[in-house]
């Protein structure tokens, strides 16, 4: 289930006994535990209806007391688990009453015995957790599981343009993209997620005193994360200007960008041009050739468009050229900062 089904759910007032939530979106994670609490339990009566527990100091006695209290006028009880190590497979000796196959198999029978008034839902930030897991499988039995994945394609423009809208402000349609990009809410570590994206529209909402936010103001309000800078660098390299590439480069330096992240960063764009051009040459269409490479259409628009100012030769060339500056910050004593300014040069002037 995903989280406009659960959303359905919601609003037809078909809550199941037993939920997990778990994914790498922790934002929505946490909207949907809100939007549970608000529906099913009144302010004056949470400490009665609603109960939080942590995972990790749980008991057997602890989830019975929380799950076995009636509601007190209101249709279910809420209990929320969050970071239940047997989710993970995590042996914990501390665990009182759920040590042992038995113990196990009696959470199981527990968890998909449940009364109709009880919504016990367990939540686990975390991207990946294993169907094979006991306690997953008792969940998806007696209940269902939501993974709260990114935000894609328009769903996640009309987020963020409701976010800025909340805040009276306004932000056209190409710059909610240069917007996404410049977070890098998609970038390589894979990290980011809606909370970093809403810190900075109320970052850039306050600066402004006028209505709209444009990518002028996002330049100056915003700092810049590696991905976006090693684009730009690669963009002055495919344009072979040396100057603002070397320039690029000290900026990165100087925020204490690591010289081999930088460099790696830079291998990963030319392999990414290289693998471009030969896919293209060999007929596939643009889906397959960012299926294959696992890149957003974002990306893949941009390094398509880099590659453009190279020939193979130049990029095979360009890599070679690269191998050599890895394998100098490895072996020699030569600073790494004039290997990679040295680098620069020669993929502007000899590439």
């Amino acid at each position: 289930m995903n989280y406009k089904e659960f959303i359905q759910v919601l609003k037809s007032n078909r809550l199941k006994p037993v939920y997990l939530f778990y994914g790498e979106e922790y934002y929505l994670i946490d909207e949907l535990v809100d939007r549970v609490k608000k529906a099913y339990v009144d302010d004056g009566l949470e400490a009665l209806n609603y109960t939080s527990l942590e995972g990790k100091k749980l008991s057997f006695e602890k989830l019975m007391n929380a799950c076995e209290t009636l509601p007190f006028m209101a249709d279910k009880k809420i209990v929320v688990i969050r970071d239940f190590p047997l989710l993970k497979e995590e042996d914990d000796d501390e665990l009182e009453g759920f040590t042992g196959r038995e113990n196990r198999k009696r959470l199981a029978k527990y968890i998909e015995d449940l009364e109709a008034y009880i919504c016990l839902i367990f939540v686990e930030k975390e991207p990946k957790i294993g169907r094979s897991n006991f306690l997953y499988k008792a969940i998806d039995r007696a209940g269902d599981v939501v993974e709260l994945k990114k935000l894609r394609g328009v769903d996640l423009d009309r987020w963020v343009e409701g976010q800025f809208k909340k805040r009276n402000k306004r932000i056209s349609k190409g710059d909610i993209r240069y917007f996404i990009d410049k977070v890098a809410y998609f970038g390589l570590n894979q990290e980011k997620n809606l909370y970093d994206l809403e810190n900075e529209i109320s970052k850039l909402s306050s600066y402004v005193s006028n209505e709209e936010v444009n990518r002028d103001i996002m330049d100056i309000v915003m700092i810049d994360s590696l991905e976006m800078n090693i684009f730009n660098l690669l963009d002055s390299i495919s344009r072979r200007d040396g100057k603002r590439a070397i320039r690029l480069f000290n900026e990165m330096y100087m925020s204490n960008e690591p010289v081999l992240i930088i460099l790696h960063m830079i291998v990963r764009q030319f392999r990414n041009m290289l693998q471009i051009k030969s896919l293209k040459a060999k007929g596939y269409t643009e889906g397959n050739i960012r299926g294959k490479l696992k890149l957003s259409k974002y990306e893949f628009g941009k390094v398509s468009k880099q590659s453009n100012n190279f020939s193979m030769t130049q990029l095979e060339r360009a890599l070679f050229y690269c191998l050599e500056a890895d394998r100098s910050i490895k072996t020699s004593s030569t600073d790494d900062r004039l290997v990679l300014e040295v680098l620069i040069t020669k993929l502007c002037a000899y590439v």
